[in-house]
């Protein structure tokens, strides 16, 4: 099926990226469980990798909290005790200590890497896929930055605290607790001294915890600002040209710019205080430790083994410190940036299929509007009321009326593009809410007014709405579409790669792409969105032409501006404020002098001026 059709939903205006998502000041909790048991489901499937991480893990910690220990006894017991066997087997035994604390530490952050890897996959996919199910209602009000943002950055960030981050946490856990255990071991009171820098050590990050929490939360809201404010500039580039609005754009970008630049800048201010803070405290420690322990050793109440096993335990204690401070910062992102995808994820969907949903099958063309209503929103007007149409197979009905009066929103609702909010939709006299979404628009073409073409070549945009199509179809689709000519004479013909908005090629060319598009499908029904806007003359002469080959024997509904281009259509439906207020064929609906001949006198005292 030709995608691409205009909507006529609620659009986001060019101001409104950080109104949109606010000022980033909302607060939630530091830890949240639930969004944390929401994404702990992504680590599911990887659980014998996780395991096998995590007795690396266990070995690696063993190794860190044994080696100082290690050194303690080629001090006081072989250096000591003039034990030269021994000073070599405790050597022997500490090189293999190291190699190991290589083996075990790589091979876990291989396995981690890998399966953070897998989980950044998944979790994008699945953001994807849902983006996918949502009606056009979602993306017609949400901007297409932020959405990229949510699926690149914030999944991001949420997969570095679930691959490492909790593995990252037990291990610092458990060296803190076994460095503990062995200070208090070797020596109570040397280890009490050394603790005494704790108390300020917990001020510190209570301090931090109370302003890194609405610090990440900001820079989450901020960077989805700038990247939903810049895919909105760089689209609408042609137009802020025209109208010679660089100077604004730039400055409306340097203000969001800015406010994201100041939201990191406090969060990493907020680090870079806390993160020396905490070093400064290990520094004190370790003055203590060497104090109090080098004045034991004058006094030979302690071992210089002890000593120097002490320093290195005390070294070691506070860089886990350091890590589980580093984590909490990239908690404080996830979470901010977990609840954004989690909120994506939980959107309802308000077109899907239903449980008892049947594929639509090889459908006529009958398209009828059983007293049709509809709105976008709960809480916007109606858009369309109580509107009856009756379409029969093979007809060509033509939708006109002023902009804005609903015309491309009965296309959208003969297609599923949204939900009707009362009456029904019925093609063939099956209502289309109980056939699957996909059977039934691969019956419906759609052409329309905006040509999108996707990245690739024009072979490959042609059979877009059946890949397995043969080179041969393809060339077949494009001569019946008036486009095989121009495609022929590029250099290199049907391999001609799109470029960005397809700026290789010219609007009318883009367009007899997208009926090629169309015709490849074969569908029953077409939907022709104003597919001859703002096309010259000679283009449209090649497009009407093509459009007639296509429709011939085909439902069509088509949605014109141009009245000259749908006085042959059997059924003209003039469309006003959501209503059809008159229908009939051209000379009828000229002969009983209502709105459609008041709009066919205008365009024509235009076209003759």
């Amino acid at each position: 099926m030709s995608f691409g059709i205009g909507m006529a939903g609620p659009q986001m205006g060019p101001g409104q990226v950080l109104d949109q998502f606010g000022s980033g000041e909302h607060r939630g909790r530091a830890f949240d469980w639930k969004v944390v048991s929401r994404l702990l489901v992504y680590l599911k499937p990887h659980w014998r990798q996780l395991l096998l991480a995590f007795v690396c893990m266990l070995g690696a910690t063993g190794l860190t909290l044994l080696i100082p220990y290690l050194t303690k006894v080629a001090l006081d017991d072989n250096i000591g005790g003039k034990d030269y066997n021994g000073l070599v087997r405790t050597a022997l035994f500490t090189a293999t200590a190291y190699a190991g604390l290589y083996v075990t530490s790589a091979l876990q952050q291989y396995i981690l890497a890998r399966v953070g890897q897998r989980v950044l996959s998944t979790l994008r996919a699945d953001l994807f896929r849902h983006l996918q199910a949502l009606s056009l209602s979602y993306h017609d009000t949400h901007i297409v930055g932020v959405t990229v943002s949510r699926l690149i950055n914030d999944v991001a960030v949420i997969n570095e605290l679930l691959s490492q981050g909790w593995i990252t946490f037990i291990a610092d856990a458990f060296i803190l607790v076994g460095i503990v255990s062995i200070m208090l071991s070797m020596n109570a009171k040397l280890a009490l001294f050394a603790f005494l820098v704790l108390p300020l050590m917990v001020l510190a990050t209570w301090l931090f915890a109370q302003r890194a929490q609405a610090a990440f939360r900001e820079t989450r809201t901020r960077v989805a600002a700038v990247v939903g404010n810049l895919a909105e500039d760089i689209a609408g580039m042609r137009v802020i040209q025209a109208f010679a609005q660089e100077d604004a754009t730039q400055e409306r970008f340097k203000e969001v710019n800015q406010a994201n630049r100041d939201a990191h800048v406090n969060a990493m201010t907020l680090s870079y205080i806390f993160l020396p803070s905490i070093e400064f405290l290990s520094m004190l420690a370790t003055a203590v430790v060497l104090w109090t322990g080098g004045r034991a050793v004058m006094k030979e109440e302690v071992t210089i083994g002890v000593l120097v096993a002490f320093l290195a335990y005390v070294s070691r204690f506070f860089q886990p410190i350091q890590e589980l401070s580093r984590l909490y910062t990239t908690m404080q992102s996830a979470m901010a940036g977990g609840e954004q995808v989690l909120k994506v994820l939980d959107t309802p969907l308000d077109v899907f299929d239903r449980p008892d949903a049947v594929p639509m099958p090889s459908v006529e063309g009958r398209i009828e509007f059983d007293a049709v209503s509809f709105r976008y929103r709960p809480d916007t007007p109606e858009v369309l009321h109580e509107v009856n149409l009756d379409i029969q197979p093979g007809q060509r009905v033509a939708l006109v009326g002023p902009t804005g009066a609903g015309k491309t929103t009965v296309a959208n609702l003969a297609a599923r593009f949204y939900e009707v909010s009362e009456g029904a939709v019925r093609i063939d006299g099956i209502d289309v809410r109980t056939v699957t979404q996909g059977s039934l628009r691969r019956q419906i073409g759609v052409v329309p007014q905006d040509s999108f073409l996707f990245a690739g070549t024009i072979a490959e945009n042609i059979r877009f709405g059946d890949p397995q199509a043969s080179a041969e179809a393809v060339e077949t689709a494009a001569r019946m579409a008036n486009a095989h000519e121009f495609i022929a004479a590029l250099p290199d013909g049907y391999d001609t790669a799109i470029l960005e908005n397809a700026a290789n090629l010219s609007v009318g060319q883009r367009q007899l792409i997208c009926i090629a598009r169309a015709v490849l499908t074969d569908p029953r029904i077409l939907i022709l969105d104003e597919a001859t806007a703002n096309i010259d003359t000679v283009s449209e002469g090649l497009i009407q032409q093509a459009l007639e080959r296509l429709l011939k024997g085909r439902t069509a509904v088509i949605i014109a501006h141009r009245l000259s281009t749908i006085q042959n259509a059997d059924v003209i439906c003039v469309i006003q404020d959501g209503r059809i207020v008159e229908q009939g064929k051209h000379a009828e609906l000229l002969e009983r002098g209502g709105l459609y001949k008041t709009l066919h006198e205008k365009q024509f005292k235009t076209s003759a001026a």
